[in-house]
């Protein structure tokens, strides 16, 4: 769970608290990424202190964690006090080339498996070959090695046994195949790291905060057999029996979420799923409900995002597809009632006024927000009840109860 602002803390365990109340067993992790931190002028620290005191408000008394989202060595520091779960970020080393040497290993590791590889519960084999494997190191290799080193550095500062160790290949350019998760987590177990989480990239689109795009059969397939293939590789690598699948920008993706919700029960597994950035849109939507000043701070971030369209998409460019020709201008959102911003802006597909191009810039504009400042952050403390409301009812009732009810 995400908070820009860090105001939503309560409201975000609350809804994990519904959870545990009716017998679904999930544990909340609040995340938070450097990029996110150095937009809006806050520090690392300052998650650890709004989990704690949502934890203390609430009497929460199970665990809960604080997620260094997406580090590397370069900005991991700020990390090493606050956090207890990383994600080890290798997207920048996917494609260097390693050394002939550490091919040669990552070939000798693996030799057993050269042939048709029957990997239990996957009907076809899979081939492997000598050259498929050497072709492979040459993507990965470097990869895992970077995150190996992140994780020891980790380690040295906190102890080997005091954190939860997430390797994240999603932010990649191609999906990986059920064959390429089992080698890659080969690779994660050679190199040592305890990893108890990992996130492939799947075949589809999984834009910001709107529903996933593409062949829903596929990714059932893919889903399931990734789930077969981490079961075999926690037996024949000896990885944490706690290792499970994360689903990286895992918010709002409504039409997999009853496919998850069937496949994670078929395997009696667990589940991580990452809804970060839906807080930051719930809270706009709260404040365009609230009316009054409040609608009017949501369409000047909506005003000033229209107008630094390039500067804001960019970064996101791989996870936003948005179509500005269908935009409304920031002249048409002023005339809007509270009704119609909210509108366009839930995401409520059945809703002919919700606008997908919309809300995916909203997703990315929460920098006007933060250079708002104080205007902003009294406007959460003043339309509080009203935000937290639909904080909690979309965590709880769009994202926990259709991924892990039984």
């Amino acid at each position: 769970m995400g908070d820009r602002f860090a105001h939503q803390g309560k409201a975000q365990l609350q809804a994990v608290m519904n959870a545990q109340e009716s017998g679904i067993d999930i544990y909340p992790v609040w995340n938070k990424s450097f990029r996110e931190h150095s937009i809006v002028k806050s520090q690392p620290q300052d998650l650890r202190i709004e989990a704690e005191s949502a934890v203390a408000a609430l009497k929460w008394e199970g665990d809960f964690y604080v997620d260094a989202d997406h580090i590397g060595l370069g900005t991991v520091d700020g990390f090493i006090n606050g956090s207890n779960f990383y994600t080890l970020d290798v997207a920048e080393f996917v494609g260097q080339a390693p050394t002939p040497a550490d091919i040669d290993l990552f070939i000798k590791t693996n030799q057993k498996y050269i042939g048709l590889l029957k990997i239990p519960g996957i009907d076809t084999p899979f081939e492997v070959s000598e050259s498929m494997l050497r072709d492979f190191a040459g993507k990965f290799l470097v990869a895992i090695k970077g995150a190996k080193e992140i994780y020891h550095y980790i380690a040295a500062k906190k102890g080997e046994n005091n954190f939860i160790t997430e390797v994240s290949i999603d932010e990649t350019e191609l999906p990986q195949t059920p064959i390429d998760l089992f080698l890659i987590l080969s690779m994660i177990a050679a190199e040592g790291i305890p990893a108890q989480t990992i996130a492939p990239k799947f075949t589809g689109r999984f834009n910001k905060g709107v529903d996933y795009v593409g062949d829903l059969v596929q990714f059932e397939q893919e889903f399931d057999q990734g789930l077969y293939v981490i079961a075999y590789a926690i037996e024949e690598f000896g990885l944490p029996d706690t290792l499970k699948l994360s689903v990286h920008s895992g918010s709002d993706k409504f039409s997999i979420y009853p496919i998850i919700n069937k496949l994670i029960a078929k395997h009696d597994v667990g589940l991580h799923v990452k809804t970060a950035g839906t807080t930051w849109l719930e809270e706009v939507i709260g404040l365009a409900e609230a009316g009054g000043e409040a609608l009017s701070i949501a369409k000047e971030v909506y005003a000033g995002a229209y107008d630094r369209f390039d500067e804001l998409t960019a970064p996101y460019e791989s996870v936003i597809d948005i179509d500005k020709s269908v935009l409304p201008t920031p002249q048409e959102v002023s005339t809007w009632d509270s009704d119609k911003y909210v509108h366009t802006l839930r995401h409520e597909q059945s809703n002919s006024e919700y606008n997908q191009n919309f809300r995916q810039l909203i997703h990315v504009g929460f920098k006007i927000a933060a250079e708002m400042g104080a205007a902003y952050r009294e406007a959460l403390k003043e339309n509080e009840k009203i935000i937290a409301k639909n904080v909690t009812e979309n965590i709880w009732k769009r994202h926990i109860l259709p991924i892990f009810r039984r």
